[in-house]
Formats: C-alpha cells, sequence, structure tokens
C-alpha cells in the first residue's frame, strides 16, 4: 500500500463509504492522512468520582447501583437515570432515550463512563457519556482523537481507518526547505501526521499542529504571492489617463470624500502606469464604492475602452445600472444589461453591442463570464462583493480581454493587518470615511419583552411611508434549536401588519421568486419584508428605515453589521433592533459593539479581538481554497511567518522551477486546483 492509493483499498471501506469520504475530499490514502481530529479526549486515566470536578469532560469507572426512569418506560424517549458509584462516592447519569439505552446496562456491573461532567440540585451528573462495559477492548486508553462528523461514518471508524495506515508515515518525506525547517523550528511531517493522530501527551499535538499548519498556511501564501508576482510582471495592462475624468467627478451631486479621493488617486496611478491593476476597494456600507468605480468606467470608455462589472444578483446589477446608466448617458456613453433572465432575442442583441463596441459598460451578473460574451476591447473588469466570487469567476472575466485592469470591491471591513494577508494578489485601498449628510443607523438591544414595542414603532414607521426588514435565523421552526423562524413570524406578522404588505423571502426558493419579490420591495410595493440572512448583500433600497434581527445572539457580529448595512442608505433617519433572548457574555458583548459604533473597521478589529468562529474571515466567503487545520484568525502569528517564508521562496524562485519547490509547487496546484489556473 501506498500514499496515492484509493481509499477503498482500506478495510472496511465499500462503495458507500468510499462516496461519503469522497464527498469530504478523501479519496486517497494520502488524503486520509490529512483528515484530521476536531478535538482529543483525555482518556488516559480513571478519575474517582470524588475528585471530579463539574464543567469537565472526565472518566470514571463506576458500578450501576439502580435504574429508574422518569415517566413511561414503553415510550422511546422516556429519560434513564443510573445511579452508579466507585469506592469514593456516587454519580447520576442519565440518557433520554432510556427505552432503548436500559437493556445495555445491569445492575451490579462495572462500565467506564466517559463525558462532561456537571452539577444538577447539589448532585453530580453525567448526561450522555459515551460508556462500555469494564474490560471491553472498545473502552481504550490515551488521548483519543475524536474526527469531524462524516455521513454514515463514525469518529471511531475514522480512528480504525488511521490506523490501519499508520504503517506508511515513513513515506511523508520532508520537502520543505531546510533553512525554513530550521528557521521555524518545524517537526518533520511524519512526526506530524503520527502525532496528530496518535498523540502520547499535548506537548507532541501542539508540535504536529504547529508545522501542518504552518505549512499548509505557506502553501496558500505561496499562490496568493504567486498570483500577485505574476500580475505584476510583465503584464502590460491597457494606458488608461484617468485625468478626463474631472468633468464626471464635476457632474456628480455630492463631494468625493477623502476616502474616495484617496482610492482615485491610486487607481489613477495603476491605469496609467502600463501594468495592469490588481487593487481591492475596501469600504463599509454606504461608503461610496461605486462612485469611485464609475470613476474609473469613465476613464475607461473615454480612452476608447469597455468595462465590465459583476454583481453577485440580478437586483442588485439591475439597481447599478439604473444609477451607472443615468450617470454616463448625459456624456454619450453606453450601458447594457446582462443577466440570466433575459429573453434569447434581448440577450443575442446585448451580446452583438458588446462585441462590436456599441456597449461601453456592462452591467451583470454571473452571466458575463458565459463563453458566448466577447468584447470589443475590454480594458476594465470589475467585481462587486468579492466575497460572493470565486477568485476562479475573476479570473474568467480578465480572460476576456488582453490582460484589462482589474478592480474588486467588498463591503467586509477587515482590518488592513489581515486584509493584506487575505487578499495576498491585489494592491489594497480602504474607504474610511463616510458621505457627507448620511446618519449613522440608531442601535438598539432589547430582549422578547420588548418585541411588541418594537413591532408598534415598526408600524409607525410604515404608517410615514417608510419599509422595514425582519430578518430571523431559521426558515422553519425547529424542534433542536430555540430560535424564532422566517416562516413563523410570516404568520405572526401578517396579522399584527394587516393593513400592510408583507412578503417572506429565504433561500430555499427558487432564485426569480426570489429576485421578483426583492423587486417588489425594491419598487415600494412591500411595506415589510420577512427574510433571513438571504437579504444579507444585493438589496439597495433607501426608503427601508428599520431593520429588526429576531435571535440577534445566533449571528455573528460581522453578520450583524452586514444585515445592520441594508438601512441607514437614505436621508431619514434609520434604526435596527437587536432582539436578544440570551444573556451570555458573548451576546452581550457582541450587541454593546454594534449599539457604540456604526465604523464597520471598528467592528471588525473588535470581532478580531473576540476571535469569534470567522464570520468574517471565512476562506470559503472570499474565494480562498479551503483550509483544513489552520485558521486566519487563530492563527495570525504563524500566518506571518509562513507569509514570511512564502515572500522569500518567491523572491528568489518567482516561478517555482528550483528543484527544492518542486513538492510546493505541485501542492499549491492541488490546494487551488480549479478555483485558479496557476501558469506553473
Amino acid at each position: 500500500m501506498n500514499l496515492k492509493d484509493s481509499v477503498s483499498s482500506l478495510k472496511g471501506v465499500g462503495p458507500k463509504k468510499a462516496e461519503a469520504l469522497g464527498k469530504n475530499g478523501i479519496y486517497t490514502v494520502e488524503d486520509l492522512l490529512y483528515f484530521f481530529p476536531r478535538k482529543y479526549e483525555d482518556r488516559r486515566s480513571v478519575t474517582e468520582i470524588r475528585a471530579l470536578q463539574p464543567g469537565k469532560e472526565q472518566l470514571v469507572s463506576a458500578k450501576v447501583l439502580s435504574r429508574r426512569y422518569s415517566g413511561n418506560p414503553y415510550k422511546k424517549n422516556t429519560p434513564l437515570s443510573l445511579l452508579v458509584s466507585d469506592e469514593t462516592g456516587t454519580i447520576e447519569v442519565v440518557f433520554f432515550n432510556g427505552r432503548y439505552i436500559a437493556k445495555l446496562f445491569a445492575v451490579n456491573r462495572e462500565y467506564s463512563f466517559y463525558g462532561r461532567v456537571t452539577e444538577n440540585l447539589g448532585r453530580l451528573q453525567m448526561v450522555h457519556p459515551e460508556f462500555h462495559p469494564s474490560g471491553d477492548p472498545a473502552d481504550a486508553r490515551g488521548i483519543i482523537p475524536v474526527y469531524p462528523q462524516i455521513s454514515g461514518i463514525s469518529s471511531n471508524e475514522i480512528c480504525r481507518l488511521q490506523k490501519q495506515i499508520q504503517a506508511l508515515y515513513p513515506q511523508l518525506e520532508e520537502w520543505l526547505p531546510a533553512d525554513i525547517v530550521a528557521e521555524n523550528r518545524l517537526a518533520d511531517p511524519a512526526y506530524a501526521v503520527r502525532h496528530i493522530h496518535f498523540p502520547d501527551d499535548g506537548r507532541q499535538v501542539l508540535e504536529g499542529k504547529f508545522r501542518l499548519i504552518f505549512e499548509e498556511l505557506l502553501i496558500l501564501e505561496t499562490g496568493l504571492l504567486y498570483i500577485r508576482s505574476d500580475s505584476k510582471s510583465g503584464r502590460n495592462g491597457p494606458v488608461i489617463d484617468g485625468k478626463c475624468s474631472g468633468e464626471f467627478i464635476r457632474s456628480l451631486p455630492f463631494s468625493l470624500t477623502e476616502g474616495q479621493q484617496e482610492a482615485w488617486e491610486a487607481i489613477q496611478r495603476d491605469m496609467a502606469s502600463g501594468r495592469r491593476m490588481n487593487r481591492l476597494i475596501q469600504g463599509d456600507v454606504g461608503s461610496g464604492k461605486t462612485a469611485v468605480a464609475e470613476l474609473a468606467m469613465f476613464a475607461a470608455a473615454k480612452n476608447g475602452y469597455q468595462s465590465v462589472m459583476m454583481a453577485p444578483t440580478e437586483l442588485l446589477a439591475k439597481q447599478h445600472m439604473q444609477s451607472v446608466s443615468a450617470a454616463f448617458s448625459p456624456f454619450g456613453i453606453r450601458t447594457g444589461l446582462l443577466c440570466s433572465s433575459m429573453k434569447s432575442t434581448q440577450r443575442r442583441e446585448v451580446l452583438r453591442q458588446l462585441q462590436s463596441g456599441e456597449i461601453q459598460v456592462l452591467i451583470g451578473t454571473h452571466a458575463v463570464i458565459s463563453p458566448d460574451v466577447a468584447f470589443a476591447r475590454l480594458g476594465l473588469v470589475i467585481t462587486d462583493e468579492q466575497h460572493r466570487f470565486g477568485v476562479s469567476q475573476r479570473s474568467l472575466l480578465t480572460k476576456k480581454g488582453e490582460d484589462p485592469h482589474v478592480l474588486v470591491m467588498t463591503a467586509t471591513p477587515i482590518p488592513r493587518t489581515l486584509a493584506v494577508i487575505l487578499y495576498g494578489d491585489l494592491d489594497i485601498s480602504q474607504i474610511r470615511t463616510m458621505p457627507a449628510g448620511r446618519q449613522p443607523v440608531h442601535t438598539v438591544r432589547t430582549d422578547g419583552e420588548g418585541r411588541e414595542e418594537v413591532y408598534r414603532f415598526v408600524k409607525e414607521q410604515l404608517k410615514n411611508g417608510r419599509q422595514a426588514y425582519v430578518v430571523a435565523p431559521l426558515i422553519e421552526e425547529s424542534d433542536k434549536i430555540d430560535a424564532r423562524s422566517a416562516e413563523e413570524l410570516d404568520k405572526e406578522l401578517k396579522k399584527f401588519f394587516s393593513g400592510f404588505c408583507t412578503a417572506l423571502v429565504h433561500g430555499d426558493m427558487k432564485q426569480e421568486e426570489k429576485d421578483n419579490i426583492m423587486d417588489a420591495f425594491f419598487q415600494g410595493k412591500i411595506d415589510l419584508l420577512i427574510s433571513t440572512v438571504v437579504i444579507e448583500v444585493g438589496i439597495n433600497v433607501p426608503n427601508a428605515t428599520v431593520m429588526v434581527i429576531e435571535n440577534a445572539e445566533r449571528f455573528g457580529l460581522a453578520q450583524l453589521h452586514q444585515l445592520r448595512g441594508r438601512v441607514g442608505r437614505g436621508e431619514a433617519q434609520s434604526y435596527c433592533f437587536l432582539i436578544c433572548e440570551s444573556d451570555s457574555e458573548t451576546a452581550q458583548e457582541r450587541s454593546r459593539i454594534l449599539c457604540s459604533t456604526n465604523d464597520g473597521f471598528k467592528i471588525a478589529e473588535a470581532d478580531l479581538r473576540l476571535r469569534g468562529p470567522g464570520e468574517i474571515f471565512g476562506t470559503r466567503q472570499h474565494g480562498l481554497p479551503e483550509l483544513h487545520i489552520s485558521d486566519l484568525i487563530r492563527h495570525g502569528d504563524v500566518l506571518e511567518k509562513a507569509k514570511n517564508a512564502a515572500a522569500s521562496i518567491i523572491s528568489t524562485d518567482p516561478l517555482l522551477t528550483a528543484e527544492q519547490h518542486q513538492t510546493l509547487k505541485e501542492k499549491v496546484k492541488k490546494m487551488f486546483g480549479e478555483e485558479i489556473k496557476l501558469e506553473l
């Protein structure tokens, strides 16, 4: 057996399990080696009952003294309570599916129980622990790895498969340059993989993790830096003089903010340099990124080039089309729209005008990257709400011209230190100032008791001709999650707002249905929109002045800020109500931060300090390859070391042609896959 063998060659892996493993990216034995535990259980020693500490997961060995049902023993969900003891004390063990569990226990027999110890009415308790009869071969001791859940395959089965391939560890040879290994004091790969799966102590886990996190981040950063150096080396972009945009700036009904002026100056330098621009404009909701993009498109048109702007939703594309067309038509610049819902005759005509050069600015959705879309002279590519697109989509769009300039926009604020790492292939401009006259959204936290007062306030806003959103964390009611659902709210609020037009929109609806509802809301035909987070981006309704977020404790800080950004887009004062059903410390801190500032960059920095689950920085969200063991927030210190090492490699070997970098090159190709076609 070797690392490249199919995972189906392992004992116990039939077609169904091979398919389940494949859905999780595990096709070969090597893939399985790099499928890491999500946590560990310390079962090295049994703890006496008198020494148990509430709040900790611990192992006890105890005899069953009695069994007791709480209710009808013939119902499958009737709780079963066991009183178990060792020589030092007793503890209660509870199972909720008692009918089936009870027959697995015999009074006066000894079992091992592993689980979290809690305290209930002064008595120690374990709820649903793992258990085995004492002496059972499955009653393992040591540091036990617990693997992420795979449909139809338990963590114990994954563990058994990992044990089958331990003999292959020596095949994992060192592939990193010796100077990087020495400088960062890295364990060798065989040691790292062995001890991340089967450690003897916590130190070995940390040593193995550090090595594997470092190499994963090194591969990521090497790929990003390669793309960046490739875009800057020998890539001659169109020469576009931005000075001609002065007349467009004078036509605007507002003055550019300091942040917009700085971003525009950077873009002008890039476009006039003769090298291809790759720039990210990062700015909070409402900071005026689109106006800066319009300046770039105007300059491109006046210099004889076409521009294309790709938006994540059809509604947002149409909104951009309306505003851009109105702004450009007085200057004789023709704008076109391309969406998948267009009739074939309309589409053919747009494609004809685009290819002939009659259309100078194209606005569209993913439809703009279709193979039959051809430009006469494409000079500028813009993607809006970048986190909704993969790197490959941006790449496909740029291939429709001869090295066109690339401008990427995102409303997800990220601290600059992290943005430089996340967007390694882009230069970064941040717009931190807001347009004059834009009022901060007044944000208030309340609990369930304040809900009715909130909705009475919403009703007053609707009576004054305004519109509002209500967002719920769930689409439909759940037995497992105690939270309000959009469907439940829709029924309730239809009654409460009986004199107004309400509508429900959520992610399970067909795209056409969602677009129609959102378009009706945009046109003012719907007063109150009840939704899930599907409205997080891609909708701009200046008349909407109230955002109500139910079960706000179930949303991350960045997501709450994005939702709040749906209001406050007009001149009227806007409001956001956070209805929290939890008094947890994290929920209170998130609410406090959101109520104290509207600055997305400050919120992002606070989110980074809180070290949440990565609501802002998830790799999938930003079009980066998926990471298996590293976390861009928690492992920021390792990320910086990996970035420095990657920069050193690329500076001396920009095309990764050196023999010592061949394995790194292959790993970069594998990580980025189809997301980006590296010319290595």
